[in-house]
């Protein structure tokens, strides 16, 4: 089965002269996909971007946290194990080299609660499997770890 995804974006940096040089233009895009609210984006505020706004690699970051948050939630119905809340805190480290880089790793740290003691063991051990069905982590050439902790409610 073949999924198709489709959004649109535009610049909003043109500052009256376009790219006529390096600091003469902003970094502001907008996202918008029908049904959803806009998202405005921009690049870190290290390559002159508008911290204001999303960078494509905290979105990265994000669809990495959120791909696995659903996954982990479908295998934890799939085992019996009763999340009753969830969050992440996950950290993305990227190295850059010239005018060029790439991620070199995620690490995911995702803090779940479950109804029952007895359902801690198997909360943790449905992280792999989560991990190994998240499209998003399936889809990247860094490794993407994870250190979660397991409480009960």
């Amino acid at each position: 089965m073949e999924h198709t995804y489709a959004l649109e974006m535009t610049w909003q940096g043109n500052r009256g002269t376009g790219t006529s040089g390096y600091r003469d233009y902003a970094r502001d895009v907008l996202l918008r996909a029908d049904g959803k609210p806009d998202l405005a984006g921009s690049a870190d505020p290290t390559f002159r971007g508008d911290a204001s706004r999303w960078n494509p690699e905290e979105l990265l970051l994000a669809a990495l946290a959120q791909c696995h948050l659903l996954s982990y939630l479908h295998s934890a119905v799939n085992h019996g194990v009763v999340v009753t809340s969830y969050d992440d805190s996950p950290v993305g480290t990227m190295a850059q080299a010239g005018q060029g880089g790439h991620f070199t790793s995620v690490v995911l740290r995702s803090r779940v609660v479950v109804a029952a003691a007895d359902q801690v063991e198997a909360a943790l051990a449905i992280h792999r499997e989560a991990s190994e069905n998240c499209f998003i982590a399936a889809s990247v050439n860094f490794p993407v770890s994870h250190e979660p902790t397991v409480t009960v409610a």
